[in-house]
């Protein structure tokens, strides 16, 4: 009985030129039988997980190419010859900030530690360029993200409710999640 190949293992990298189309265009849709819901108060904010039904899905609208004076940097992961993941990241020389604009990880190869290993790196590039915290948005409905974020040490430092307005994500609530490097 033949044996089967073993799964090539995931190789981590900076992207190479042609890469950045095909690493934007990973799904980075989700469905999630949960969403944090945003309660506002004269005294704060509260967020709560709240069950969903049906589950929500939510997929993404494509986005602008941002302006800036960072330079963007992006880490691809890749299963053999297969692009399955990708992280999008800047550092703000102002105030010594990693800025984490996108991760991705391919519908298939999720589940298997990719994003987790994305951030890593990520992380890492940050402490090269002597950044002292790494920071990210997320949106409130994508429950599944932030706990994975928490997993990997970051913690909720803000949020912005304003910020999706007049956007297809109009009604969401900006969550933004910090870790020191």
């Amino acid at each position: 009985m033949p044996v089967a190949a073993e799964p090539a293992a995931v190789v981590y990298r900076p992207a190479r030129p042609g890469e950045h189309a095909a690493a934007e265009a990973i799904d980075n849709s989700f469905t999630t039988p949960t969403v944090l819901e945003v309660s506002a108060s004269g005294e704060g904010f509260r967020l709560r997980e709240t069950p969903v039904d049906p589950p929500l899905r939510k997929v993404y609208p494509d986005e602008d190419e941002e302006d800036g004076d960072e330079e963007t940097h992006v880490i691809v992961a890749l299963d053999g010859d297969a692009l399955c993941g990708a992280v999008t990241l800047t550092h703000s020389a102002w105030n010594d900030r990693l800025v984490i604009a996108d991760i991705r990880v391919a519908p298939g190869h999720r589940g298997r530690g990719i994003g987790p290993g994305l951030m890593e790196h990520a992380l890492a590039h940050g402490r090269e360029r002597g950044a002292r915290t790494a920071w990210l948005e997320v949106t409130n409905v994508n429950a599944p993200a932030v706990r994975a974020y928490r997993r990997m040490g970051f913690a909720l430092c803000g949020l912005d409710t304003s910020l999706y307005l007049g956007t297809a994500s109009e009604g969401e609530t900006a969550l933004f999640m910090s870790r020191p490097l």
